[in-house]
């Protein structure tokens, strides 16, 4: 199988400190790996200097390049030189807001999707990132902004002397880093699934408002969950179909199972979404049903007292003859009615239950 030779006519890594081959390095740095293998083995090279990838020479039958940093215009060029990318590839992969695509170039796919994670802290904020792959005869290329983990077990397993992935093509690897995605996807729903039981539980017993701060998050998060999964399903169905000739047909039966776990995701986020509109739902009726207490309250607290504001309003009036104005026991007769009023009406409202 013929694999491009690593000769960048371009620098590999512009000035890039080396670090672990791991899914860890520091915050806007720029790393750079190549892992080659075959049925007889595997390795793995970290590019720290421009003569370093000057002088490499490919050694196996696949090559898989891993790139975190997406903000050197310099070392995409040099990238896209090397394995015959399009102009538009590299500007794709250099655009951090890139909608969830395939597209087929001439001799390569490119792929782009997007990794979601939960921020860490208190509020625990969804954030996501994108992922570009781009898969051609013998080769991958992968391309993120930031180290999130997500390839952290293909490598182990790449590295494992009874892999399975040794022994298949470029293809393969692909579908596996794909099936990673996800994966990862995975665990990202059921941490949203858990957010959304959680706020489910305090929704009674909020009388704050910050649940409902709470479940417009959630809804703007499974709006984004959605917006990138419905992509993934559509690029997997077209996986399958047979319709890109660089996946093998032994090939897009693993991508069959991998567009079932997609599919399996929608399922469980639909779910998790139709229970946030749910709560939704609930909480504004809650809300409007403790309106309609309290204004029901108020209601019959004003009935009780509109014959009493009569009753004074009539001795109120500047009148010279009232009778009972000159009787001893007039103000206390007056007093007992307006309280026998009032009680007797409370007393008729208890007895509906409206008290």
């Amino acid at each position: 199988m013929h694999t491009p030779e690593l000769k960048a006519q371009g620098p590999i890594l512009d000035k890039a400190p080396r670090v672990g081959a791991s899914d860890t390095t520091v915050h806007g740095e720029v790393s750079v790996s190549l892992i080659e293998y075959g049925p007889q083995g595997c390795h793995e090279t970290l590019f720290s200097s421009v003569a370093e990838g000057l002088a490499y020479q490919t050694k196996a039958e696949v090559l898989w390049l891993n790139v975190y940093g997406l903000a050197n215009p310099e070392l995409m060029q040099a990238i896209g030189q090397r394995f015959g990318l399009h102009p538009l590839v590299q500007e794709d992969i250099l655009s951090v807001r890139q909608r969830p695509k395939v597209e087929e170039y001439d001799g390569y796919l490119f792929l782009a999707t997007r990794v979601f994670h939960y921020l860490a802290g208190e509020e625990r904020r969804l954030q996501s990132e994108p992922m570009y792959m781009v898969v051609g005869q013998g080769f991958v290329l992968t391309f993120q902004p930031h180290p999130l983990g997500v390839f952290g077990a293909v490598r182990e397993r790449l590295k494992k002397p009874d892999s399975m992935l040794r022994l298949h093509g470029a293809d393969f690897l692909a579908y596996t880093l794909i099936d990673a995605v996800i994966d990862d996807y995975f665990g990202v729903l059921d941490d949203f699934g858990n957010r959304v039981e959680t706020i489910d539980r305090q929704l009674l017993a909020d009388k704050s408002g910050g649940v409902l701060r709470s479940i417009h998050r959630l809804k703007y998060e499974g709006m984004r969950l959605r917006r990138a999964l419905l992509p993934l399903r559509d690029m997997l169905n077209q996986m399958t179909r047979g319709d890109l000739p660089q996946f093998r047909p032994e090939t897009r039966l693993w991508l069959r199972d991998a567009f079932d776990h997609c599919l399996h995701l929608l399922e469980s986020l639909d779910a998790s979404r139709d229970m946030v509109a749910g709560m939704l739902d609930l909480y504004l009726s809650i809300q409007s049903n403790r309106l309609n207490v309290q204004m029901r309250v108020l209601t019959i607290i004003s009935i009780i007292f509109m014959p009493l504001t009569l009753i004074a309003g009539i001795y109120g009036m500047n009148f010279d003859y009232m009778p009972e104005l000159h009787w001893r026991w007039g103000y206390f007769a007056v007093l007992a009615v307006m309280g026998l009023i009032g009680a007797g009406i409370a007393f008729s409202f208890s007895r509906r239950r409206w008290l």
